[in-house]
């Protein structure tokens, strides 16, 4: 079991390694929304390893890559991101990163980077960042297309991570509402589960089309 740090400022995808990595058999000891406090988290805890975002509010995740191994002492760091850049990997690793691994690569290949890391690896993961945009993205946006003007929005605030309370808040809409809008985006998207529908729009660019930012 390794003790982890989680640096990550979207809600949605810190709670889904909150509530799988357990399983995975690793204990979450401190989650961060901020560069500022990913260090005083591992700081505080000196875990076995820090997942660390790349892009936050207040700045860039591997401006403090360094100062992470010295708050942390033996702790390992695996930057875990949806950035492909691979000037970004090596600069990563270059500060002393143990690994590098994109967010679209899936559990699966996240839990082995994480093992390998732990084994003393250095572990580079970027076959999501390769995958051609164009594979299935006429489909992906097929299906977007019949998302209504308010399921688009929900959309965007899943993959901003926002949570049912806080969309129901900016929405000016019941959460009862919002939780009908989410389950149709989910069902016409043909995923399980708001990390999938966020993670589906990113994969697919569905939010870089400007047909999806105007109101139906």
């Amino acid at each position: 079991m390794a003790d982890l740090v989680l640096g990550d400022d979207h809600a949605i995808f810190v709670d889904a390694l909150v509530a799988t990595l357990p399983q995975r058999g690793h204990r979450v000891v401190g989650t961060a929304a901020n560069v500022r406090d990913v260090v005083g988290e591992v700081r505080a805890h000196r875990p076995d390893l820090c997942l660390l975002d790349r892009f936050f509010g207040d700045g860039d995740g591997l401006d403090v890559i360094g100062e992470l191994l010295n708050a942390g002492g033996r702790t390992r760091i695996l930057v875990l991101t949806a950035d492909g850049d691979v000037r970004g990997m090596r600069a990563a690793l270059g500060k002393g990163a143990a690994g590098y691994v994109n967010k679209m690569c899936g559990l699966e290949v996240l839990a082995g980077a994480i093992r390998g890391v732990m084994d003393g690896e250095v572990v580079v993961e970027l076959a999501a960042s390769r995958t051609p945009r164009l594979a299935g993205t006429t489909d992906a946006r097929r299906l977007a297309s019949h998302l209504t003007a308010r399921e688009r929005q929900c959309l965007r605030m899943l993959v901003d991570g926002a949570h049912t309370t806080a969309m129901a808040k900016q929405l000016g809409v019941a959460p009862t509402t919002v939780r009908t809008h989410v389950q149709s985006v989910l069902t016409k998207l043909g995923v399980h589960s708001r990390l999938e529908a966020a993670s589906f729009a990113m994969r697919h660019g569905l939010l870089d089309d400007e047909r999806m930012l105007v109101a139906g």
